[in-house]
């Protein structure tokens, strides 16, 4: 089988991994991958199920690329979360599907379609394995690196768990191997539902011995953070991103809400008081270090008093970046039964407003660079603008803004000294000294 094959990837960063993988096995075989989806001749659509809507865009990208079929368009792969899920409600009613495979059905790719070349509509979720090889999908200079799946948090909104189970950390000896197996890297960013528990499912948490690990490799130059749950950043974490050059200063982490009653309802461990205490320590043990977060907006029950509180939490906390999003109700998940559950305006009004505090803070943060010199990673040429585009250490790739810069030359992939000149739109802009 020599196909031609295309994917639709959806969802996180994590799922970005497992597209990699499903593409690293069409490689394998010796199949052509094509970024134009009006020629491709087998669509793999790698799903995300975390919330509604992003179910409902997974099933709308089906639907989509099923119009292609008058071209040249054989077969339809459905993957990922979406199918590990929910497959028996899918395989029935998403007829435009030809194979339907879970998260982690790489091995199953090939025999299945053979399967369905041959007549058959293949349900083979929960039927492979992992692929080893992968085919990078970021710009080359960066690299993900998925360093455990599941999740053992069980937060009531949540429904990980119950799509990707239990926490299970992948051995150690495989991710330093495939680390190093990536080649000349600039950024290596860290990424698991919780980043930080790595290796507590086998007894211990070998996080920190990780980072060494991977920081022995010569091909690899600066290590990013993302996901690192509060109650986990212990003071040996804090040390080794304070001492070891190869972490860039920035943290992710996720702390959903600010309001000890909310936070409870959630299922998170932490308290307003416990993370304004970690903030304070980072802040105070690593100089410069920039801080990203994300939070829930109208989970049930919240009240227009805690929404407030949550405005003056992110006034005393300043992160650097942050993200806000509306509560879900998702269907399995305890939160789900629970009274008081908020009209979707009003949440949506909730997450405006928050976002209006964020930007002021953020604004402030960006304007103090103007005059200064900063150092970028150029990740790509913008042909609208007519410049380049980059990012600084403390913003991470498709989640924070980038920097825009001017230069008689510059290459992917390498460091630049830029002049901020002014800010937009929550970017930087600027030139690089010549």
């Amino acid at each position: 089988m020599k196909k031609v094959f295309g994917m639709i990837s959806l969802g996180c960063d994590k799922n970005r991994v497992d597209g990699e993988r499903l593409l690293g096995e069409v490689r394998r075989h010796g199949c052509p991958i094509t970024d134009d989806i009006g020629q491709a001749q087998v669509l793999i659509v790698n799903t995300c199920a975390f919330l509604n809507a992003a179910r409902q865009e997974a099933i709308e990208a089906v639907l989509e690329g099923n119009a292609y079929r008058g071209g040249v368009l054989e077969k339809i792969v459905v993957a990922g979360c979406l199918p590990e899920k929910f497959i028996g409600e899918l395989y029935p009613a998403l007829t435009e599907g030809d194979v339907f495979l879970g998260v982690s059905d790489c091995s199953e790719l090939f025999p299945a379609l053979e399967r369905a070349y041959a007549g058959e509509r293949v349900n083979a979720v929960r039927t492979g394995g992992e692929g080893d090889e992968r085919v990078i999908t970021t710009p080359p200079h960066l690299k993900y690196l998925k360093i455990a799946d599941g999740c053992a948090n069980h937060c009531t909104y949540c429904l990980i768990p119950a799509i990707r189970g239990k926490y299970r950390s992948y051995p150690m000896e495989r991710l330093v191997n495939e680390a190093r197996s990536l080649g000349e890297t600039h950024e290596l960013v860290l990424v698991a539902q919780d980043t930080t528990r790595y290796g507590t499912d086998t007894g211990k948490n070998l996080f920190v011995s990780l980072l060494k690990k991977l920081s022995e490799l010569d091909n690899i130059c600066h290590i990013r953070l993302l996901y690192c749950y509060p109650e986990v950043i212990t003071d040996e974490l804090i040390a080794e991103v304070r001492d070891n050059p190869k972490i860039i200063k920035y943290l992710d982490i996720p702390l959903q809400h600010s309001e000890n009653r909310v936070l409870k309802l959630m299922g998170r461990r932490g308290t307003r008081e416990s993370y304004l205490r970690l903030i304070e320590k980072l802040r105070r043990e690593i100089p410069g270090i920039a801080l990203r977060s994300t939070f829930i907006a109208g989970f049930p029950t919240e009240t227009e008093e805690e929404v407030e509180g949550l405005k003056a939490f992110l006034s005393e906390a300043r992160f650097e970046n942050c993200g806000f999003f509306a509560y879900s109700r998702e269907e399995g998940t305890p939160a789900y039964q629970l009274k008081g559950q908020i009209h979707a305006r009003t949440k949506q009004r909730r997450v405006k407003a928050l976002y209006a505090v964020q930007e002021a803070i953020a604004d402030e943060y960006l304007v103090s660079y103007i005059g200064k010199t900063v150092r970028v990673v150029c990740d790509a040429v913008d042909f609208e603008r007519g410049c380049f585009v980059g990012r600084t250490y403390f913003q991470a790739y498709e989640a924070d803004g980038v920097t825009y810069f001017t230069a008689s030359q510059a290459v992917t992939g390498k460091v630049y000294d830029v002049i901020v000149e002014r800010t937009e739109a929550g970017n930087l802009i600027g030139r690089a000294k010549e």
